[in-house]
């Protein structure tokens, strides 16, 4: 009876441990604090920076991090999600062919307040959907900052 009680907890812990490593990989925004072993495991997996990916051109760079911003801005009215005021630190991870496999964020103090798991939410629909411009030999990434509304103009727009 002692082995079956055991033998019964050894299977629920693994399933519980599987269960817990699938959301973590399936959950493609979270915040920083929520998946912290798959949070290192991204910044190892994604030593690229963006940076790097652009050959150390601060313009293109910059220039690709404004982009992807204005569209997750314009994703946002096409769903009708408020992003006004939200205002993030956000780390983005692209795999190799410039999807995007997981984004993690943080709230500034001066941002708004909202309801998180509903970014994380709108978050993952973005990153499922989103295509970025630039590829890579290797995945990449990018720690930045956002502020919405976006009230950047690219040279070209002047």
């Amino acid at each position: 009876m002692k082995y079956i009680f055991t033998y019964t907890l050894s299977i629920l812990m693994a399933f519980s441990a599987m269960a817990q490593s699938d959301t973590e990989i399936s959950t493609r925004a979270f915040l920083i604090g929520e998946n912290e072993e798959h949070f290192e495991s991204l910044v190892i997996e994604h030593s690229e920076q963006l940076l790097n990916v652009c050959n150390n051109s601060m313009d293109k760079a910059y220039d690709s991090w404004v982009s992807l911003l204005k569209d997750l801005e314009g994703f946002a009215e096409d769903r009708q999600f408020d992003l006004k005021g939200t205002k993030i630190w956000i780390n983005i991870f692209w795999n190799a062919d410039g999807s995007i496999r997981n984004i993690v964020y943080y709230p500034k103090p001066n941002s708004k307040n909202m309801d998180f798991a509903l970014l994380s939410d709108f978050l993952s629909d973005f990153a499922s959907s989103y295509q970025f411009t630039l590829t890579n030999e290797k995945p990449f990434s990018h720690y930045g900052s956002a502020s919405f509304p976006t009230f950047y103009t690219f040279a070209q727009d002047k």
